[in-house]
């Protein structure tokens, strides 16, 4: 008799066990392995990522019913669009005793005054990743725009060159080379920099938003416009192959973009209390580490400061000085008619 109620029992406990799941949706590549894992045991409970690679994507997919996601790992720009739309549940506080590591000067962002709904958790700059050797023999520039714009250095690497198929992103690479901010928003200089773009567009391999990582590591391509990170870890992985040619990444001279990922909870989020348990884990010190170590993306973490390996605390297109930190913006979120001017755009971009 006992024994039979031993089992109900458990058997009735196995579909909570199942339940103790965090679902978590961000970026490709952007939580190792190894604090996977070391949170899974310390939490006692299941991570499961899902993907995307864009902001746009991400937000396309909520605004199409996506539901069931705890966490989200979303750029400043869509944390103000999510907070604007009432997607997110508010932070509780109490359940988060390590977020005073949060550094000043990411304390108050502008899209989350007092930090209410987000907390960064890393920072990206979108900039240029290269082969140094390749580029070096050509004698092309690598801290300039005109490396992917400009006819006379693309025709030296014709099919050799990708862009982030993102449409702020490139746009923004855009308006900053033609001397305009990121956030402008004059339809003149918008479509100045699709001229721009549609001009470059015929040599240039493709758009990518992660294949770029494995092709410039082996050599498959020479530039790539993409996220700091990516670039630190094909420039690891071409060192752990042994390739014969390094690679570099740059912050370009005429500026670029700064991008502070944060995690903030979905109002469909089932497991709040996980959610809150994953957040405070990456608020400590060693954990909130591992994205700058194992990564390379920069931090805004000031207990993660000593944990950071120097080569890569040192890096300053991880960590920026304070002259190139004068050179990079934020995106800022799109009101709904420039949302659509954008995409109708970005349309005439992919179909020329």
């Amino acid at each position: 008799m006992r024994l039979a109620l031993l089992v109900l029992l458990l058997a009735l406990a196995a579909p909570g066990r199942a339940d103790d799941t965090l679902h978590l949706y961000i970026w490709n590549n952007y939580i190792s392995a190894e604090t996977a894992a070391r949170f899974e045991a310390w939490c006692g409970c299941r991570l499961k990522q899902d993907y995307y690679s864009d902001n746009e994507e991400m937000l396309a997919k909520l605004e199409a019913g996506a539901a069931g996601y705890d966490l989200l790992v979303p750029t400043g720009n869509a944390v103000h669009t999510l907070i604007r739309k009432r997607e997110l549940l508010p932070l509780d506080g109490q359940r988060l005793p390590h977020l005073g590591n949060v550094a000043a000067a990411f304390a108050a962002p502008w899209y989350d005054p007092g930090l209410r709904h987000a907390v960064p958790y890393a920072t990206t700059v979108t900039l240029l990743g290269f082969n140094a050797t390749k580029l070096a023999e050509r004698g092309l520039p690598t801290d300039t725009w005109a490396l992917v714009f400009e006819p006379e250095h693309l025709k030296k690497l014709k099919g050799k060159v990708t862009v982030l198929n993102s449409q702020r992103e490139l746009m923004a690479a855009a308006l900053r080379y033609l001397g305009h901010p990121v956030n402008d928003t004059d339809p003149d200089h918008w479509r100045a920099a699709r001229d721009l773009i549609v001009r470059a567009k015929p040599y240039w391999a493709t758009f990518s938003n992660s294949t770029y990582i494995k092709d410039l590591a082996i050599g498959n391509i020479w530039v790539a416009h993409g996220y700091s990170n990516d670039m630190f870890r094909a420039r690891e992985d071409a060192r752990a192959a042994r390739r014969p040619f390094a690679i570099g990444f740059a912050i370009p001279k005429e500026g670029a973009v700064l991008a502070v990922d944060n995690f903030v909870i979905h109002k469909s989020a089932r497991r709040p209390d996980l959610a809150h348990r994953f957040i405070d884990f990456m608020l400590q010190g060693e954990n909130a580490a591992d994205v700058s170590n194992l990564i390379g993306a920069g931090n805004p973490n000031r207990a993660a400061l000593p944990h950071i390996r120097p080569e890569v605390a040192g890096e300053p297109a991880i960590f920026p000085p304070p002259e190139a930190l004068g050179r990079l913006e934020m995106l800022r979120d799109l009101e709904p008619k420039q949302r659509r001017l954008m995409s109708r755009l970005w349309t005439e971009i992919k179909v020329k």
